[in-house]
């Protein structure tokens, strides 16, 4: 596990764009594609305000969402509206760029299913394995919609819907993420950073503590 650390949110943020910048032009020399998945929640909204006002080349960057909470996606509580309004409104990019889980107009199986087939469809059938996977944290150490000692913890999945009692939801799998070529978890405070040391020791029932540490990096305010 690899931490990076900064004494506040905007140097986290400005760290993270530098390595996005990096990593997509890299893939870009080659032609390549450049898939993103993208973490909802509050954490996110200021980077990604600073991605759109930042000058990246957003021809071979390729969006996914991690989870949704499955409501329309023009509801205040979609992740899909979170991006839309702080970042996508505001940067050049092609909608065929945008992997974002439909909501509108589908029953939640459908929309897993759908979901499913898109992922399937980019990689071509190989093995699934996204460039940069981000993620934020619960206070309870949950990541995407995968919540401590949930059946979806233990389960091997492309995508799955989960029953909360706040939203339906629906979330990429613990094995899809730990497939990644790089997962950054963002800390973006002083107080996720000690969330994350405290549930650190509390073993395998919660979610963070199955993140492969060889590849993840933890974006941490301290």
């Amino acid at each position: 596990m690899k931490i990076i650390k900064k004494r506040n949110e905007i140097s986290l943020i400005n760290e993270f764009i530098k390595i996005l910048k990096r990593e997509s032009a890299k893939k870009r020399v080659y032609g390549g594609r450049f898939s993103f998945v993208l973490t909802g929640g509050s954490s996110p909204k200021k980077l990604y305000q600073k991605l759109a006002s930042s000058k990246i080349n957003w021809k071979n960057i390729d969006l996914f969402w991690g989870d949704e909470r499955f409501v329309s996606q023009k509801s205040i509580n979609s992740n899909y509206r979170l991006v839309k309004d702080n970042l996508l409104k505001k940067i050049k990019i092609d909608n065929k760029n945008i992997y974002s889980l439909k909501t509108n107009n589908f029953t939640i199986k459908e929309s897993v299913a759908k979901y499913q087939k898109t992922i399937k469809r980019y990689f071509k059938k190989k093995k699934i394995s996204f460039d940069i996977f981000l993620l934020g944290m619960g206070n309870d150490g949950h990541v995407a919609s995968i919540f401590p000692n949930s059946k979806e913890l233990k389960k091997k999945f492309i995508v799955r819907s989960v029953i909360k009692k706040d939203f339906k939801r629906i979330t990429l799998g613990m094995n899809i993420i730990n497939n990644s070529k790089r997962i950054f978890l963002w800390l973006n405070t002083k107080q996720k950073t000690q969330i994350f040391k405290r549930l650190k020791k509390k073993g395998k029932s919660i979610p963070i503590n199955n993140l492969k540490l060889e590849k993840l990096t933890c974006y941490s305010v301290n």
